[in-house]
């Protein structure tokens, strides 16, 4: 399947490029820069979801979204995490109504 492989690969890269010069690598300098650097960058992409949601721009929604996705999996690699670890808990979420879900989560 692409689409879970393109997010395994790009976990990859990441990985790799944790021990990279951040001189050289975005991906570096921003895990290097530590947590609230990314945290910033995840909301900086969230709001620009948002604003091309509200314009109405397809296209604009998808870039925005990979770029959300991509400093969301910089995240988990901050975290020591993969995309693996989202797909179990999708996984387990499957075919449970959102609002039991919910719910359940509240008595955790």
């Amino acid at each position: 399947m692409t689409q879970y492989t393109i997010l395994h690969r790009l976990a990859e890269i990441i990985e790799t490029r944790k021990q990279a010069d951040a001189g050289s690598s975005y991906v570096a300098k921003l895990l290097q820069g530590g947590q609230d650097k990314i945290l910033k960058k995840i909301a900086e992409e969230s709001a620009e979801t948002i604003m091309a949601s509200k314009d109405g721009d397809g296209e604009h929604v998808v870039r925005e979204i990979a770029d959300l996705w991509f400093h969301c999996l910089v995240l988990l690699a901050h975290h020591g995490l993969s995309p693996e670890d989202v797909f179990q808990e999708l996984e387990k979420r499957e075919g449970i109504s959102g609002i039991t879900e919910k719910a359940a989560r509240k008595n955790e």
